[in-house]
């Protein structure tokens, strides 16, 4: 059973024809989102307001999806310059308390989408029992 979230309370209209996550069962995919805002557009600010955004956006293709932060079991998070590792990994701990933490990838990207300075992608599981 697949359902694919194309939009939802909280969610920008994306300019890029995408799904904001897929639902496969219990898991839910959650495309690499940016610090966009509401209307579309990007929103070009400092690591961690585009980093706070895009966790907002994350979060909120979460919920649309029926998924919850406590869900979540791995995130990726690409930025443009690894010297803002500390203020990613600041948000990341403000997020995910350290005894709930998933697996994590960072890395540094040549280009994101719009100029970004980072991308959050993951994916969450409910647990059936």
């Amino acid at each position: 059973m697949k359902r694919y979230i194309q939009k939802g309370d909280g969610l920008p209209n994306w300019p890029n024809p995408i799904s904001h996550a897929v639902v496969v069962n219990n898991m839910c995919f959650v495309s690499g989102q940016l610090a966009i805002d509401s209307d579309g557009r990007y929103v070009d600010g400092s690591i961690e307001e585009e980093g706070k955004l895009a966790f907002t956006n994350f979060f909120s293709a979460l919920k649309a999806a029926g998924f919850e932060k406590e869900d979540v079991v791995f995130i990726d998070i690409a930025f443009d310059d690894l010297k803002d590792q500390s203020e990613i990994d600041r948000l990341y701990m403000d997020y995910f308390p350290e005894n709930r933490r998933p697996a994590r990838t960072i890395y540094q990207a040549e280009a994101l989408p719009f100029g970004g300075k980072v991308k959050i992608t993951g994916t969450a599981v409910k647990d059936l029992n």
